[in-house]
């Protein structure tokens, strides 16, 4: 198995996320200098972007997505350090991205932390369109290791190094959005606007004494503004507004929508989810944390690989990861 390969000096050109804090600052290698969060101005396309009120330090999060396909457009979750975007900041953000590109079938992990910051991406291939169906990912995030997964099969775990950098509590948040970044998104597919991702629900587990211990669940039967804010602001390198009018809760589903402007919002039927609402999935029991064993580093700009997970009667897991040479030039996304 592959571990996670780093790039330290990589320096992508990422927006923050603080949506009262606009600033300047140093984007890539390639882009000397770039604004940072802005209200919105009136772009032509709209996106969305949900983000928690409260923080959280540690846990487990699990969160079940039906993802956008089309070609420049991004469906993520991922958990954010407020002001991480502020000069003289230390970066910190957890990262799952699913490119709407080749069908939607690839995903990336990806951990960012320091200032300048270094980034490591890790990208996926599903056998079947991630816009197909739904599917279940989580991260797990405790003071020794942070993991991802995707419908149980583990994927990729990081311990030591940028896992360490991990100090501060993070928001929760999802985001739909479009990368003018062609070299890692793809060149924008109009015509697959309005796109939607569908999340039917999340799960937070604390992190408690070596355990992860359910602390509350969200099957957005409503919106919950005690719980969820709503963006309104754009970035550099983002096609898009965020526009609370394009996030939306409906049929028990939270739905971030991409579209043109003067056509947002969502009128149309909500795919159903066949396992249903959190309420008919079993609680992850609340058990002590083994650290697998550190994978092994990979060599060069990410990897490509298949995963998948077959389980025996004692509960074995057998993990099969396929590694492929990424060539495909890299960028970042968020304006990364």
């Amino acid at each position: 198995m592959f571990g996670p390969t780093f790039r330290p000096g990589r320096f992508p050109c990422h927006r923050p996320r603080n949506p009262v804090s606009p600033s300047v600052f140093v984007g890539s290698a390639f882009v000397a200098l770039l604004a940072g969060t802005t209200v919105a101005q009136a772009k032509v396309y709209k996106g969305a972007e949900v983000y928690s009120n409260a923080t959280v330090l540690h846990g487990r999060v699990e969160m079940r997505m039906r993802m956008i396909r089309g070609s420049g457009l991004i469906s993520t979750f991922f958990t954010y350090k407020n002001g991480s975007e502020l000069s003289g900041a230390l970066w910190e953000e957890l990262d799952i991205e699913a490119l709407g590109k080749n069908d939607a079938k690839s995903w990336q992990s990806n951990l960012i932390t320091g200032n300048p910051r270094v980034t490591s991406e890790q990208v996926y291939t599903s056998p079947t369109s991630l816009a197909d169906d739904y599917h279940t990912y989580r991260i797990e995030w405790t003071p020794d290791y942070v993991s991802w997964a995707l419908d149980d099969t583990e994927v990729r775990r990081t311990q030591g190094g940028q896992a360490s950098q991990l100090l501060n509590p993070h928001t929760l948040r999802f985001n739909a959005w479009s990368s003018d970044s062609t070299g890692w998104a793809g060149d924008l597919d109009e015509t697959a606007l309005p796109a939607y991702q569908f999340v039917n629900w999340i799960r937070y587990y604390r992190y408690e004494n070596g355990q992860f211990v359910l602390d509350w669940t969200e099957d957005f039967d409503t919106f919950d503004s005690s719980r969820w804010s709503k963006g309104t602001w754009t970035f550099t390198g983002n096609r898009v507004d965020f526009d609370p009018a394009n996030a939306v809760v409906q049929d028990g589903t939270l739905i971030l929508a991409i579209t043109k402007e003067g056509a947002t919002g969502f009128s149309g039927t909500v795919p159903p989810d066949p396992q249903g609402n959190a309420s008919n999935v079993p609680v992850t029991p609340s058990e002590p944390i083994t650290p697998a064993t550190p994978a092994a580093s990979g060599s060069g700009g990410g990897c490509s690989l298949i995963a998948s997970r077959t389980s025996s009667r004692d509960g074995a897991w057998v993990l099969g990861i396929f590694l492929l040479g990424l060539t495909t030039a890299r960028r970042r996304r968020h304006g990364r």
